[in-house]
């Protein structure tokens, strides 16, 4: 059974009273890791209990399951979901149309592709030819003062040829 006041129900840092054990009083925040802790702990409680069909924590004497039912407090969020789903709420959410559209788009990437060199990317290196035939590399460093390039990769890269 719960211990629970009006003005702390969303309280994750409430204590909660254990059904299993009635002298645990564990946390809101911890209390289904606890339950299923408890359950295996104390497997004769556990077949006296049964759970709520609205909420799994609240876990009751199988002889008082069906009083539980009529007042429990979790009812009326169900009952609210099935009035939402007859009146078509939700449909009605899920089939609202978007008017979002996709900022213009200046790329070409078909045109990009054609006016590069034939020259391949080499990290470090700038291409400062005019055509690819009289393609000169010269070595650029564009890492801050701070960093270097590697002199070497640290591993050997096997190239197909």
């Amino acid at each position: 059974m719960e211990l629970e006041d009006d003005f702390d129900v969303l309280d994750p840092e409430r204590l909660i009273q254990c059904p299993y054990n009635k002298h645990h009083r564990i946390r809101a925040c911890r209390f289904p890791y606890h339950l299923v802790k408890c359950r295996k702990s104390y497997p004769k409680v556990a077949k006296e209990l049964a759970t709520c069909p609205f909420n799994a924590r609240h876990l009751v004497p199988r002889a008082d399951l069906s009083d539980h039912i009529t007042k429990c407090s979790d009812k009326g969020f169900i009952e609210q979901d099935i009035v939402n789903q007859s009146s078509g709420f939700q449909r009605d959410q899920m089939n609202a149309v978007s008017t979002w559209q996709a900022p213009p788009c200046d790329e070409d990437w078909e045109t990009e592709l054609l006016e590069q060199s034939d020259s391949p990317f080499i990290w470090g290196m700038s291409n400062s030819g005019i055509n690819s035939s009289s393609t000169t590399f010269e070595q650029k460093n564009c890492l801050p003062s701070r960093v270097r390039a590697p002199e070497s990769f640290p591993y050997a890269v096997a190239w197909k040829g």
